[in-house]
């Protein structure tokens, strides 16, 4: 089974709507969380403001933020292996490494107007 857990920096929440300044790296992210879950994978997400144990109790985060720090938050494990670390990925890297497809929109190059009708 695949499991992601995602280790946070320090933040006020995991959404990226925090006071006045959005956050859209973080608030895409969360969206993609979303869809991995509703795909079926399972995923955690530890903030390391509230959640510190999670960080000091797995030993691989732990020795990472030793040698890196916090400031090369976030960390992402994929079945407790390192995956990512600095930034957040996308979802075609998610779905990559859950080896999911990744469902293209659809590519509507129909004209507005069809036949003799006058809607455009």
């Amino acid at each position: 089974m695949t499991q992601f857990a995602i280790f946070d920096p320090a933040l006020c929440c995991s959404s990226g709507v925090c006071g006045t300044d959005v956050n859209q790296a973080l608030v895409t992210f969360a969206a993609d969380c979303q869809w991995l879950k509703q795909q079926g994978i399972s995923l955690d997400r530890f903030n390391l403001s509230l959640q510190p144990m999670a960080f000091v109790e797995n030993a691989l985060v732990k020795h990472f933020l030793e040698t890196s720090g916090a400031e090369s938050l976030p960390l992402i494990l994929l079945n407790d292996e390192m995956v990512l670390a600095g930034r957040y990925p996308n979802r075609q890297e998610l779905a990559r490494w859950a080896k999911l497809p990744i469902e293209e929109p659809a590519n509507n190059t129909a004209p507005c107007c069809s036949g003799k009708t006058s809607c455009c």
